[in-house]
């Protein structure tokens, strides 16, 4: 089956040349210009990933991210400026998959976009796949996380992908360089706070408190693990 792309950007020719590259890459696309456009669009069909600008009119990317995640685990690429570090760091918070800074190459965007939707297949593809572990059920085919009294909590792929990782490994630490290599396909900087991010929100997720964090725990200079007997359910 065809994936499907929805393009959120108020740019119009920029609209048209990413409609082109990524249709002719082998995808449906659609392209809208703001987000109540977005929103007439996802209550039409299903889409699997959601091509969102930083700025745009009316609510702006990162309120537009924050609800999206609220209530959907599609995945998210956020578009910023190379200046925007802060924004995108908040994107990050706010549960996007990954971002792109402009100026960028169709070429670039496609990368992460295959990227995003072979992350967001991995787990798709172990669809029977349930990883329990205090109290907590990860489902994989759903990207979901419910807890003990049956409330589901939905993740962005690189929620999905990281807690995935830890709970394979239980009580064993893995590196931020593993991590951010199965995240984002390259080394973890020493200013690179990706994995700092993530690490932050699967935790909140999971109400493991970040002053004297339970589940998921910090090894000084080495990396994390998550203390947690893990039981596999296929």
């Amino acid at each position: 089956m065809t994936q499907r792309l929805l393009i959120v950007d108020d740019d119009p020719a920029l609209r048209g040349l990413l409609s082109e590259y990524l249709t002719g890459a082998g995808y449906e696309v659609v392209a809208v210009a703001d987000g109540a456009a977005m929103e007439r669009e996802r209550n039409q069909g299903h889409f699997d990933l959601v091509v969102l600008d930083l700025m745009l009119p009316g609510d702006d990317g990162l309120k537009l991210c924050r609800e999206l995640r609220a209530k959907s685990g599609v995945a998210i690429l956020m578009l910023t400026a190379r200046s925007e570090e802060v924004d995108r760091v908040l994107g990050l918070e706010m549960g996007a998959d990954d971002y792109v800074s402009k100026p960028f190459s169709p070429r670039e965007l496609l990368a992460r976009v295959r990227t995003i939707l072979r992350r967001t297949g991995d787990g798709a593809s172990r669809s029977g796949t349930r990883l329990r572990f205090a109290g907590w059920t990860l489902q994989l085919a759903s990207r979901t996380l419910i807890d003990s009294e049956g409330v589901v909590v939905p993740l962005s792929s690189r929620e999905l992908r990281l807690l995935q990782m830890l709970a394979e490994s239980p009580n064993r630490v893995l590196t931020r360089d593993q991590l951010m290599e199965a995240l984002a396909g390259r080394d973890a900087g020493p200013f690179d706070r990706t994995i700092d991010v993530m690490i932050s929100r699967v935790r909140r997720r999971l109400r493991d408190d970040a002053r004297e964090p339970h589940l998921i725990r910090t090894v000084r200079n080495e990396g994390y693990l998550l203390a947690a007997t893990v039981e596999r359910v296929d």
